[in-house]
This record gives C-alpha cells, structure tokens and sequence, in this order.
C-alpha cells in the first residue's frame, strides 16, 4: 500500500506543476476541433489535484503527448515515452506495436458494409476500424486440463487419463464514461458493435446461415493478447437511473432530408463481456509446444 500511495502521490505533484492558463487553453482548442475522447484533456479542467483518483490519472498518462515513462516499475515524471494515440481521421500515430490498449477487432465482411455507406459502427474508425475501450478493463483469464478419473476396484485412490486443454471463457468488464457528444456517439457505436458480433445471417441477410463472425481480441503487447482469434457469447451493460444521460445526434442514420436520429448514452456504464478462443482445425495442427514454451507462442499465432 505504501507503494501504491507513494505513486498517487507523485501523480498529484505532477498535476499540481501543471500551467493552469495553458491547461485552459489546450482544454478549449481541444473542444474546438472535436478530435474525440481519446485525444481530449479537457476532462481536467476545473478540476483539483485533491480530487484526481486513480482512475482519472490513468487516462492523464494516456491523453495526447502526455504519456510518462515508468521505470523499474516506478514513474519518472521527467521522462517521456513514445505515446500512441488515434486522431480524429482514424489514423494511428505513433508505433503500432507499442499500442496495450484492448481492443476487439472488426470482420472484413462488416467493414464491407461500412465502406459502402455510413453505419452506426462508423465512430469505430475513429479509433483504427476496431472497438478500443477507453478505459483499461479487468479482464479475467482462466486457463484448464481437463483429466478424466478412473476408479477400480478395490483401490483407494483413481488414476486420472488426460483428456484436453482448453482456455475457459474471458470476462472483459469494462468502464464506459460519456462527457460530451462524441463519446456518447461512440458509446452508441461500442453497443451496436457487440450486438452485430452476436448475431447470425438470417432472413434477407446476403449470407444467409453465416453464424457470428469470430474476431480478434488485442492488449498489453505480445505476450497476453495478440490476435487471438474469439468469438464473443455474451455482454450486457446496464442503464442506471441515477445518471445522467447525454443526447447526440447520430449524423450516419440521415434520410434524405439530413434529419438523423438521435441516441441518449449515459455518463457511466458497465460493459460485461464474454469471448473464448476459437481455433480453427487446420489452425491447431500448426501449434507447436516448443515454440510454445520458448516464446510464449503468442507473437503472430493467437494462440494463448
């Protein structure tokens, strides 16, 4: 605990050498030109030090150009890393690899819809062509063999016969906060995502019979989460009523007449989700457990 205090610590002395004036003016610029909540320090403004949680100093070392460097485990607020963050055109600046955000792909028979006119999904591109959560989730990881006991006859203790291995299914809970428009589109975004990622071609759909697509799961670099291929089982996310909620006008919903619809998105939100590793045949013939046990077998694999 004194660990954890002595870096909260230095995060408060950190924002308290903050130029109030030109925080201000950042604040406003930012506001202006609308690049979207990953890149925004405005949430900062008007807010004291005293009241910076953990929470919100993790997303000041993640705002624009901002990101510190940690060092043998301890923040040196004097250095800087190189930061990667996505502008409001959807481009990624900055070296891909370095990027821990998690992160949940997009099939390319859905981007093929979205290049062909606007979608409710089109706020995802602001973030590269794939659901970022701004926050960093917990995610729960759970790995098991499976052995199957037998028990003879007059024997005190069953012998066990290995039967497979598997990864159980991930639970990603992830905070949503919404502060103005924008991030309130791409909650409606992030929502509409998962329920597409949960359904199958039916009815007029062109690939009728297609069940869920399988998509790719990305986070915390090489060794934890890299292309790993999932399929998503379930998600929920609550709608309290002791929140406020922001309206925003969805520009991609338009008729003819540019009337579009609008969405109300709350200012905080939980979203659950379930995903498990889904490894095709010929995929799994190719796994190799030395490989494995020298470099983890996740670089470029999926495999977990």
């Amino acid at each position: 605990m004194a660990n954890g205090d002595n870096f909260l610590r230095q995060g408060v002395d950190a924002i308290n050498r903050v130029n109030v004036s030109e925080f201000v003016d950042k604040g406003k610029d930012i506001l202006n030109n609308a690049q979207g909540f990953l890149n925004t320090q405005a949430d900062f403004l008007g807010k004291s030090a005293e009241g910076v949680t953990s929470a919100l100093f993790g997303k000041l070392k993640r705002t624009k150009n901002t990101l510190s460097k940690f060092t043998d485990g301890k923040l040196d607020i004097n250095k800087k890393a190189t930061t990667v963050y996505t502008t409001g055109n959807g481009k990624t600046q900055g070296p891909e690899d370095l990027d821990w955000r998690v992160s949940l792909s997009i099939p390319d028979s859905v981007k093929t819809v979205m290049k062909d006119s606007k979608t409710l999904l089109h706020p995802l591109n602001s973030t590269g062509g794939k659901l970022v959560f701004p926050y960093t989730p917990t995610v729960l990881v759970g790995h098991s063999a499976q052995w199957n006991p037998m028990q003879p006859v007059h024997t005190n203790y069953p012998f066990y016969a290995y039967e497979n291995s598997r990864v159980d299914q991930l639970t990603i809970t992830a905070d949503f906060y919404v502060q103005n428009e924008q991030e309130a589109e791409y909650w409606v975004a992030a929502v509409h995502y998962l329920r597409t990622m949960t359904k199958m071609a039916y009815g007029k759909s062109a690939n009728r019979g297609q069940p869920p697509p399988v998509v790719y799961l990305n986070g915390y670099g090489d060794f934890t989460f890299k292309n790993v291929p999932v399929i998503i089982n379930n998600f929920q996310f609550d709608l309290k009523r002791e929140i406020d909620y922001i309206s925003t006008k969805l520009p991609q919903t338009a008729d003819s007449q540019g009337v579009g619809a609008y969405a109300w998105a709350p200012t905080e939100s939980l979203l659950t989700i379930g995903v498990t590793p889904q490894y095709s045949r010929t995929k799994q013939t190719q796994f190799n457990l030395e490989e494995y046990i020298k470099n983890g077998g996740t670089t470029g694999t999926g495999f977990i």
